[in-house]
């Protein structure tokens, strides 16, 4: 009899749901985790291009001095939504580091850091033709 089976099988209904719950589960987490992965890096970046182009600008005002050139720094890391956190100056070289905080904060990731330095090249003495 057709009804008897079905009571046999009854007793599994559902299960696939369940099967199914989990892995869009995991399939949200793994793409959570991407996307923290992603925002993470484009931080990093924004860091790096930060620090890179604060150091040529204070390194470019450095003529009238560490504070002054410090300062440039500041100003144009904040103009590029990052934070310096160090500025120096060793000899005629500006070395700073920038803070640039990730867009998106799933699991309380950190803020990228990054350091550059920018001065004038060494000169050898010798000219390349």
């Amino acid at each position: 009899m057709p009804w008897q089976h079905w009571n046999q099988v009854s007793g599994e209904r559902g299960s696939a749901s369940l099967i199914a719950v989990a892995m869009i589960s995991a399939i949200v987490a793994i793409t959570g985790g991407g996307v923290q992965m992603g925002a993470a890096v484009v931080a990093r970046h924004r860091a790096q291009s930060a620090a890179d182009l604060a150091a040529l600008a204070g390194a470019a005002d450095l003529g009238a001095g560490a504070d002054a050139a410090c300062a440039q720094a500041a100003v144009l890391a904040t103009a590029m939504e990052t934070v310096l956190v160090a500025c120096t100056v060793e000899g005629l070289d500006v070395v700073l580091t920038v803070q640039a905080s990730a867009a998106l904060r799933f699991f309380g990731a950190p803020s990228a850091r990054a350091v550059a330095r920018a001065g004038p090249a060494e000169f050898t003495g010798q000219v390349s033709h």
